[in-house]
């Protein structure tokens, strides 16, 4: 079965803002909105992805990061309202 993460956050510091963004994207993942990351993962992926955003948000206040595994079927079932925009570098889920 095909896996996709996808991260969501909202943090507050710029600078640990951008460390998050520049970290999932060295993991695979690509922006699908301003703080929404998606790419194809494994569980030991996600177990790779959680530990590195637990050692960069440590000692942080006010942070939130959310990981939701999903399935292809889950993906594809999504409702988009509004804009659509197409993950960066075009992120193909077949």
């Amino acid at each position: 079965m095909e896996l996709y993460l996808l991260v969501i956050y909202d943090i507050s510091d710029d600078d640990l803002r951008n460390r998050v963004a520049s970290f999932l994207k060295t993991m695979g993942l690509r922006r699908i909105q301003r703080s929404a990351f998606l790419g194809p993962t494994t569980p030991s992926l996600n177990r790779e992805i959680e530990a590195g955003i637990r050692r960069l948000v440590r000692g942080y206040d006010g942070v939130n990061v959310q990981m939701f595994t999903l399935t292809k079927t889950c993906y594809n079932s999504r409702i988009v309202i509004g804009d659509f925009r197409e993950p960066e570098d075009e992120i193909v889920l077949t």
